[in-house]
């Protein structure tokens, strides 16, 4: 199995008014944080407005991140829906595109239970012959994974990694304890990345890192090397980035900080919102202290 590790941006969907993906955009996007030392890329996470976007739009942003990839760094691919048979269908076409691996998600309308949760991510791994991460939010979810769940999921041998957006860093702890080796632990932006990499975790998959890549390669070396003192006083200067996107729409918050880069990758898909000016200054201000 393939070994991912490090920062994974989630990379934001840039539309047109038409409905259109901003291809250009989005290359330029991933050729940049490839430079800035990314360790992969993941399109169609949370901060891609996976939701908001038909089949056909997101196979353009999957096509997109892989060709701009150019096998630099590993494309894990976001794949969500509320059926298993569309979910499998789009992780197979994810595979035929090219792309490394599958973050997989879970929609849900009625809520579901343990075996069927669990049904969704297994089918999906084994649809493909690629490496997946499971991935869970329940602030968003209607459905959660239990750490019975997590557990039995692990023992799969395409199931590798599992991003956990809860906010809750000791339940971390008790899948690392509970699953070994069997399966790998992303930090999300609902947890202090330095604290997840110091109990064992592998890296970050998340939104902010598209907007100060280089700060977060950089997190994430100092971890690697034990530097504790110095990766937990760039994380405190990190921190307020996730402070002043927590308050807001992520993804518009993703997309301003983006626009203020100079990348136009446009306002989130209606009916989100864009920011204020008033939101964005504050977003501004943030990135021009991390530089």
């Amino acid at each position: 199995m393939a070994d991912f590790h490090g920062v994974f941006p989630y990379l934001v969907s840039p539309v047109d008014a038409s409905g259109q993906i901003r291809s250009e955009v989005l290359g330029r996007l991933c050729d940049d944080l490839i430079k800035s030392g990314v360790h992969g890329l993941t399109p169609l996470g949370s901060t891609g407005e996976f939701a908001y976007l038909n089949n056909v739009q997101r196979a353009v942003v999957v096509r997109t991140t892989i060709e701009a990839a150019k096998g630099r760094v590993p494309v894990v691919a976001g794949v969500a829906s509320t059926s298993i048979s569309d979910a499998v269908a789009q992780a197979r076409a994810c595979q035929k595109l090219g792309a490394d691996g599958i973050l997989a998600i879970l929609e849900a309308y009625f809520p579901l239970g343990d075996a069927q949760v669990e049904s969704y991510f297994r089918a999906i791994a084994d649809a493909v012959d690629i490496p997946v991460v499971i991935y869970t939010n329940p602030q968003f979810q209607r459905s959660d994974l239990t750490l019975d769940v997590i557990a039995r999921l692990s023992a799969h041998p395409r199931i590798g990694y599992i991003k956990d957006a809860s906010t809750n860093t000791g339940r971390l702890l008790s899948i690392m304890n509970r699953c070994g080796d069997s399966i790998k632990v992303f930090s999300a932006s609902a947890h202090i990345p330095a604290a997840v990499m110091l109990i064992g975790g592998v890296g970050w998959m998340a939104g902010p890192a598209c907007v100060v890549p280089r700060q977060s390669v950089e997190l994430y070396n100092l971890c690697m090397a034990a530097r504790w003192d110095d990766a937990l006083a760039l994380q405190r200067r990190l921190w307020r980035l996730n402070e002043a996107f927590a308050r807001y729409n992520l993804a518009a918050c993703i997309k301003a900080g983006l626009a203020i880069q100079g990348y136009e990758v446009g306002d989130p898909i209606p009916p989100q919102a864009a920011l204020t000016a008033e939101e964005r200054k504050a977003v501004e201000a943030v990135l021009r202290d991390l530089g």
